[in-house]
């Protein structure tokens, strides 16, 4: 239960973040007095940033589950914070090297943060044309 309860929080917690994370980009390149193309580059640096902070979040998930409450365990590295981080990364993008294994009810926060991190990588790859859309070809209303 108490796995569960941490997927959908951190679920939640991510979802809610980038969501934020997006709309005060979009709010305020909307009033930036710089020039279209380098909207761009905080769009960019913005949401990397969103997505890093997730996969932190996730981190800090992984590690409370492992060593606080005993709930499963990292095989194939040490369990330092690294680790847990190193496989948040790795798991949110789906890139999946297999190093790192998850063992017990770990492994059902790792397929959540698959999913969950394929969404949001969708979002933002989609928020991110939008604005190439609007800022490269100048329909944002600004003169620059």
């Amino acid at each position: 239960m108490l796995i569960a309860a941490v997927c959908v929080l951190l679920l939640v917690a991510t979802t809610v973040l980038h969501y934020e994370v997006l709309r005060l980009l979009s709010f305020w390149l909307m009033r930036f007095a710089i020039q279209r193309r380098a909207k761009l580059l905080v769009v960019i640096f913005g949401t990397f940033t969103s997505h890093a902070l997730q996969v932190l979040l996730y981190a800090f998930g992984y590690m409370a589950l492992a060593e606080g409450f005993h709930l499963g365990k990292l095989t194939g590295g040490t369990s330092t914070f690294t680790d847990y981080l190193y496989f948040s990364a790795e798991t949110y993008t789906s890139l999946g090297f297999g190093d790192l294994i998850p063992v017990g009810p770990l492994r059902l926060v790792a397929g959540v943060e698959t999913l969950n991190g394929l969404l949001l990588i969708g979002w933002s790859a989609s928020y991110i044309y939008i604005s190439m859309e609007r800022f490269w070809t100048g329909t944002d209303g600004s003169d620059r």
